[in-house]
């Protein structure tokens, strides 16, 4: 640990595999991202990804059916804008061995030692530093330094866009598929900058990279102490022609990119003090968590964020579960277009719930780019209908945290009522000890181990959230609620489906019951399951898995971390429960049964639980960082020190702190914002100190505490 929470270096990391470290070093700014390869080593891994630039290939089923979903779409890897070729006067290739890589989280600038080899042995060194423009996304600053450390003499440097080599095949269907349907045409605008144009051939859409330098692409030097150039890389709108007029510098890109990141760590600082371990690695979370997120309406945050093509740069419902709440409480901005990403599919989702048997409303794809249904294992795909009422859940978080009701006018409530009107259509009424219940039949809740169930709790848990919340909004926006073709018997048919949603419970247990039939089952045979049999998923089939009571991560326990209205009692009889037939196998489990037991005062637990989660991917956890980071867990990462530890809640427009504080640390500082103030708020072991550093005077609730904070 260097001291420095927002600097690291690889030194600090156990694993050095170049594709893993090409994770970690990874360097996005919301609309493309570059991974942190070896400039002279080729790597199938390596390469920029741009959000929402993927291609279409057909699923092909052995047996399909209608409904399936049809066509793949796959995030695209493109050249590598650190490629570099150095020969020295022979014609010798050098080639590169990295010294360390060093990242510098407060200026968002990552520097990159090498030590350079020919086949005789001699040695320069390469220092490459680079960085991305964040105001102005389309830039990336390369920067080279060429030393001579025993080699002195002729060098040809070769600096160009190139196709990326393609990886192999991998069955893992956490991996992206291999795209080979790529067209590319170069255009030389001089010897000193170029174009790289690349169109897919299904999805039809096109993509410019250009690459400019001061000096020429090409260039002999004779190497006697140093020599430096730059670069800079360009990266154009996707289905936009590039503009190369007034390209900046590095030094313009490195000063965008500080001044972006010191107002970025103004709104967002997180200080751990007791632990400088997990304080530089919360800070690295949300650095990249915040660099994976698409800001422009138009996009949305990728499982793998753009550290990577893991999962095919899919968006699922981790975005508004695990990511979303981190912007909603510093940068709302982000959290707004993130929302109005789900208003543009709209339509592909209202055709989806009709392909799905329901003629009102819509249901989002639970993993897609083009809001298009991607996922080719429905009962692990499209069956998790709860992503409806996730994104619902998403839009009421950010006005909790906002009191943003012009924007819920404008995007929100159109949101919240098509997802409302699916729930309706739907479900279905069944009798239940002489009285009428509302139930759903046939769905996965979060819990992939467990699928195609009926009355999952989660999932009716969240239905009965989003249908109250679509008649509060109907009631608050009449006239806008009317527009959309809002009746009053509507409203009276959304009111009763609410009221009458079935919620299992068992009374024997004294807790939710995770659907009808979880407690029917055996539970998995853990005492034989050897530990290289996780994840179980790559082990058994999934209709072994199903037949036991196992969970690949919280289910139940999500809904009570979402609602937090059963007693404490009832809170500690279901985590008791539920934690021990949980694998974690999924990265999004870990961060949710800590700050759950930050809740019920299982301190301990609560911060075992939080290690791990925050350094999922600085300890390659999973196993398969390499892939690109786990990027909901970051946000889980945050969420488990903001809702965990320091017992952040929102109820009734009004603010709740309660001091959670771990033993293991002196003192933790965050920094909120709500509705327009922005807050640091310090923990202490015996009491919780709040500033207003920005906006109006508040009140807020401090350990049961009302105190105005001025």
């Amino acid at each position: 640990m260097n001291g420095n929470a927002k600097v690291l270096s690889n030194h600090e990391l156990q694993s050095q595999a170049p594709s893993y470290l090409e994770t970690i070093f990874s360097l996005a700014n919301g609309h493309f991202g570059i991974r942190g390869s070896n400039p002279l080593q080729e790597s199938s891994t390596g390469g920029t990804v741009v959000n929402g630039f993927y291609e279409i290939s057909p699923i092909h089923y052995g047996e399909a059916a209608f409904g399936y979903a049809k066509n793949n779409q796959t995030i695209v890897n493109l050249p590598d804008f650190y490629a570099l070729e150095i020969f020295d006067e022979n014609e010798d290739r050098f080639v590169a061995k990295l010294d360390e890589k060093s990242l510098d989280m407060q200026t968002g600038m990552l520097t990159s030692n090498y030590i350079l080899t020919n086949s005789e042995q001699q040695k320069i060194k390469l220092v490459v530093k680079s960085v991305l423009s964040q105001n102005k996304d389309s830039f990336v600053g390369l920067q080279y330094k060429i030393q001579s450390l025993d080699y002195q003499g002729k060098l040809l440097i070769k600096k160009h866009l190139q196709p990326v080599k393609n990886a192999t095949e991998n069955n893992d269907p956490r991996k992206s598929r291999v795209v080979q349907t790529l067209t590319y045409q170069r255009e030389t605008i001089n010897n000193s900058c170029e174009i790289l144009k690349i169109a897919t051939k299904f999805s039809h859409l096109h993509l410019d990279l250009g690459l400019c330098s001061k000096i020429s692409l090409e260039q002999n030097i004779v190497l006697k102490e140093s020599f430096e150039f730059e670069c800079i890389g360009i990266v154009g709108e996707i289905d936009q022609t590039l503009n190369l007029d007034k390209i900046p510098t590095f030094q313009d890109i490195l000063a965008d990119s500080q001044d972006f990141w010191d107002k970025f760590w103004h709104n967002s600082e997180v200080i751990i003090s007791g632990n400088d371990e997990l304080n530089q690695a919360l800070h690295y979370n949300i650095f990249q968590l915040m660099s994976s997120s698409g800001r422009d309406g138009k996009t949305n945050i990728a499982a793998k964020g753009l550290s990577g093509t893991g999962y095919e740069g899919h968006y699922f419902w981790d975005t508004e579960m695990y990511m979303a709440p981190f912007f909603d409480f510093t940068n709302p901005q982000i959290a707004r277009n993130l929302i109005k990403y789900r208003y543009s599919i709209l339509p592909e989702s209202k055709k989806r719930a009709k392909t799905l048997g329901v003629d009102q409303g819509v249901l989002f794809a639970w993993r897609t780019i083009n809001g298009q249904e991607a996922s080719a294992y429905y009962p692990a795909g499209t069956a998790q209908y709860h992503i409806d009422a996730d994104v619902a859940f998403g839009v009421y978080r950010y006005l909790s945290a906002t009191d943003d009701w012009q924007f819920i006018e404008d995007y929100g409530l159109k949101i919240v009522l098509e997802t409302a009107r699916f729930w309706r259509g739907f479900g279905s009424y069944t009798e239940m000890n002489g009285r009428k219940k509302f139930c759903f039949y046939d769905v996965t809740g979060p819990d992939e181990y467990t699928a195609i169930v009926d009355n999952n709790y989660y999932t009716n848990r969240m239905a009965k959230f989003n249908l109250n919340f679509a008649v509060k909004l109907i009631e608050k926006f009449p006239q806008k609620a009317q527009s959309l073709g809002v009746t009053s018997k509507e409203i009276n048919d959304l009111k009763q489906t609410a009221q009458a949603i079935y919620l299992p419970y068992d009374k024997k247990l004294g807790i939710n019951q995770q659907d009808d039939s979880s407690f029917k089952k055996p539970v998995w045979p853990f005492e034989k399951t050897p530990k290289e049999n996780y994840p179980l998923l790559l082990h058994y089939h999934p209709l072994t898995i199903y037949r036991y009571q196992v969970n690949k991560q919280a289910d139940t326990i999500l809904a009570d971390f979402l609602f937090n209205d059963i007693s404490q009692a009832q809170l500690k009889r279901e985590y008791d429960y539920y934690e021990k037939i949980t694998t974690h196998d999924s990265s999004l489990s870990r961060s949710i049964f800590s700050a759950m037991a930050a809740r019920i005062g299982l301190k301990q637990k609560a911060y075992d639980y939080f290690i791990d989660t925050v350094r999922t991917d600085l300890t390659d956890l999973q196993g398969n960082s390499a892939d690109g980071l786990h990027v909901a867990n970051l946000g889980g990462s945050w969420l488990t020190v903001v809702f965990g530890f320091c017992g952040v809640e929102v109820k009734n427009g009004t603010l709740f702190l309660h001091n959670n504080l771990p033993k293991a640390w002196n003192k933790l500082s965050i920094r909120l914002k709500f509705k327009g103030r922005l807050l640091k708020m310090t923990y202490s072991p015996d009491k919780i100190e709040v500033d207003l550093l920005d906006g109006q005077p508040i009140k807020l609730f401090i350990d049961g505490t009302s105190q105005m904070i001025v």
